[in-house]
């Protein structure tokens, strides 16, 4: 004999009416037809409130989504993205103080950016960091600690080549100078320190600069690497920690925001008064726009107080304890010191330098608070060794 014919549609039907029968127990013909009672008391209920159209297969798709973005949400979103380029978490807070949306999880901006081909994933490298044996200072409180760095240069529209200098502060990441300029060209101390001063006068004096070991701020032959800008930020009683050598990650918070900088040589302007135009409103919604997920979603301008330390209009002289003989390098950096030349420096030629004895014969040599090494006099040919 043939197999007989069904659907999903005819068996439920068959149910139903056999339910409505009430000639077995329900469970029993739930057993039957290898239903839980669960399923026969919705198929019933279907039946009961639509008739046999109600046993169909129904789509699982949710009434709702959560997920969903209202459309003039999702255009203002867009906007953003493409006015500010700032990721998902950033825009959700920008659109909160706009006080008009319906605000969605970034996690649904994400997805957004994502169908709308605003994204670019990047490569994940992984590095192996060692620790240091003698960690940085903390950067605990505004002013505490700026990071000073130049980004890596570039070529404008006309070919000048820029080399933006960059100061932030550690604790808030306030960006406190972005300057374009030639200072990877030839000398460039005293180009910086003019851009050091307009930042000393206008936010006053940290504590510590936290720098790498290039120059200006450090000298790549000599012992011990100190430059005249070096020496000018001693004078103010500013503190210098050089990063270790091939361990940029050390200053990691500056590095970073040194790949937030480069939006704005994307492309390079034409020349270099157009490319500071954008260096200084790019500073503008960096410090008081853009927030921070480090500063819980609040801007650099909101955490960031300028020193008590104003820049004197005159910067003192190295002062030092009475037990201190004070030196003063000649310009060959060269000072004589019981009956012996010993060179220093030729950044502290015309600047006080301190010997203390320390021990018969082993004199420690300061500048400032630096220490820069020691000189031994029953060993003049040692030199200053440096500390």
């Amino acid at each position: 004999m043939p197999w007989a014919h069904t659907d999903p549609m005819s068996e439920r039907l068959r149910f139903v009416l056999a339910a409505r029968k009430h000639k077995a127990t329900f469970t029993s013909l739930c057993a039957a037809f290898g239903v839980a009672p669960k399923t026969g008391y919705k198929w019933l209920s279907q039946f009961e409130a639509e008739g046999p159209g109600g046993l169909k297969d129904r789509s699982r798709r949710p009434k709702s989504n959560s997920r969903s973005i209202a459309p003039e949400v999702a255009e203002r979103l867009i906007e953003l993205r493409q006015e500010l380029g700032w990721g998902p978490k950033k825009l959700v807070v920008e659109l909160e103080k706009e006080r008009r949306w319906e605000v969605p999880a970034a996690s649904t901006v994400g997805e957004l950016l994502k169908r709308r081909g605003l994204v670019n994933p990047r490569k994940l490298r992984m590095r192996n960091r060692q620790p240091r044996t003698q960690p940085l200072r903390h950067a605990d409180k505004p002013n505490a600690v700026w990071a000073m760095d130049f980004k890596g240069w570039f070529r404008l529209g006309d070919g000048t080549r820029c080399d933006p200098l960059t100061v932030t502060d550690a604790f808030s990441r306030y960006l406190l100078c972005c300057k374009g300029g030639t200072f990877g060209v030839g000398g460039a101390g005293r180009e910086v320190w003019g851009e050091l001063v307009r930042a000393f006068r206008e936010h006053g004096l940290p504590e510590a600069f936290r720098v790498d070991n290039g120059q200006p701020w450090a000298a790549p032959k000599g012992q011990l690497a100190i430059t005249k800008l070096a020496v000018q930020i001693l004078k103010l009683d500013i503190a210098i920690e050089r990063i270790e050598p091939g361990k940029p990650h050390q200053n990691g918070r500056h590095e970073r925001f040194h790949l937030t900088l480069q939006e704005t040589a994307r492309p390079p302007e034409r020349n270099m008064r157009a490319q500071q135009q954008r260096f200084d409103a790019f500073r503008r919604i960096y410090n008081e726009r853009r927030p921070h997920e480090a500063l819980q979603q609040r801007t650099p301008a909101d955490v960031y107080v300028p020193s008590r330390r104003k820049f004197p209009t005159r910067i003192a002289e190295p002062d030092y304890p009475h037990c201190f003989e004070v030196l003063t390098p000649n310009q060959w950096g060269l000072v004589t010191l019981r009956r012996h030349q010993y060179f220093i420096s030729v950044a502290t030629r015309g600047e006080r330098v301190g010997f203390v004895e320390v021990e018969e014969g082993c004199f420690e040599v300061y500048f400032c608070k630096l220490l820069l090494g020691r000189i031994h006099t029953s060993h003049p040919d040692l030199g200053l060794v440096a500390a």
